[in-house]
């Protein structure tokens, strides 16, 4: 005969669960970042632009799942963006 599982041990089940995948996610748009300012840093710009593409898709991504609040992953894009254009658009003007 099994033993029932609480409704405190299921919720704390699916936390875990949930707090691992927000955990990875987080991760990801922390890495693809940190790829981003490597490749402004290193001024190669075609790098550069393909990272923010792919930085900007991760973060509203996580934004819409919940990861990350609206507000947190527009600041960060606007960040971003601010830079490619600081170290770029600049330079060619």
């Amino acid at each position: 005969m099994s033993v029932k599982q609480t409704s405190a041990q299921k919720r704390h089940k699916q936390s875990e669960v949930r707090r691992l995948r927000n955990k990875s996610a987080k991760s990801a748009v922390r890495t693809y970042a940190k790829k981003f300012v490597e490749a402004v840093h290193a001024k190669d710009q075609n790098t550069a632009s393909e990272q923010l593409k792919v930085l900007v898709k991760e973060l509203d991504t996580a934004a819409g799942k919940g990861i990350l609040t609206r507000n947190a992953a527009s600041r960060k894009k606007s960040r971003m963006t601010k830079l490619f254009n600081a170290t770029f658009v600049k330079a060619e003007a």
